[in-house]
């Protein structure tokens, strides 16, 4: 028997999958009209996470925050069977699930932390990315069960906060790359181009490129220029500009025209653009 606690968007699909490959599933939603539905699938209901985990051989979590995942894990851990493994795919900060991760394993329980960069339908259908860290021999146990659940398993090491780490990294391009299409895309509509064409551009134009080239050249501390700071804070005028004199609304680039005014007055503006990761 397998337990999954928190069936919302991603759990619920990761227990259809788990269903569709033959598993017996026990499930608890907090809201349990949420949960209703994979009855249906097949999956058995439990009134609270204790029930859920009462024998089962591993307990997967999908849930919100650090909150939520200590308070199910309160809730459940008097339950668990002793050589049960608890693996905790939720979004959670990389110290307190290196605490969490640290806590329990003092108190003998097998936890391993295995955040994702998946939809719902690549956790129904065991593709996307996973992501796990810990100790070798419990990532040993661990290891099989998970590549049956993504189309790629990263093993981050030892350190119990990396994947969480890594995680929040991956989010935190994801939230860069849409808030920049928004302001890119307020642009496009205050010269009367079509959103839909301006992101056209990129079939042809690699801007992913900058990951791969400026990216790893960043990463190392090089900022020898290939691209001027203050070219391209010139640009960046030239986009502020356009926007006021269309009345499109900007929200993110007025920030980065700041920053780059700040690199540029302590006399790095021939630095490459990558010169941006600097701090004050």
């Amino acid at each position: 028997m397998i337990a999954f606690l928190g069936t919302g968007l991603m759990g619920a699909e990761f227990v259809r999958g788990l269903l569709a490959r033959g598993e017996s599933v026990r499930v608890w939603n907090r809201t349990r009209a949420r949960a209703e539905p994979l009855r249906e699938a097949g999956a058995e209901l439990a009134n609270d996470p204790a029930e859920a985990v009462r024998g089962a051989a591993r307990v997967h979590l999908s849930l919100g925050d650090d909150a939520a995942v200590e308070s199910v894990l309160e809730a459940a851990l008097p339950a668990l069977a002793p050589d049960a493994l608890v693996l905790d795919h939720s979004t959670t900060a990389p110290l307190p699930t290196a605490e969490r991760t640290k806590g329990l394993r003092a108190r003998g329980i097998a936890y391993v932390h295995a955040p994702v960069f998946m939809g719902p339908k690549n956790a129904r259908d065991a593709t996307g990315l996973m992501l796990t860290c810990g100790e070798a021999a419990l990532l040993a146990r661990a290891k099989p069960i998970l590549q049956t659940m993504t189309g790629k398993l990263l093993d981050l090491g030892a350190d119990p906060a990396r994947a969480a780490a890594f995680k929040l990294f991956g989010n935190l391009m994801i939230v860069f790359i849409s808030s920049g299409l928004g302001d890119l895309f307020a642009l496009a509509q205050g010269l009367n181009i079509a959103p839909t064409d301006a992101r056209d551009l990129f079939d042809s134009f690699k801007a992913s490129n900058t990951l791969d080239l400026r990216g790893k050249r960043m990463a190392n501390g090089d900022y020898a220029a290939t691209f001027e700071l203050a070219m391209a804070r010139k640009d960046v005028r030239l986009m502020l500009e356009t926007a006021a004199a269309t009345g499109a609304k900007l929200e993110v680039l007025p920030a980065i025209a700041s920053h780059m005014d700040a690199l540029i007055a302590q006399g790095l503006g021939e630095q490459d653009l990558g010169i941006v990761a600097k701090r004050r």
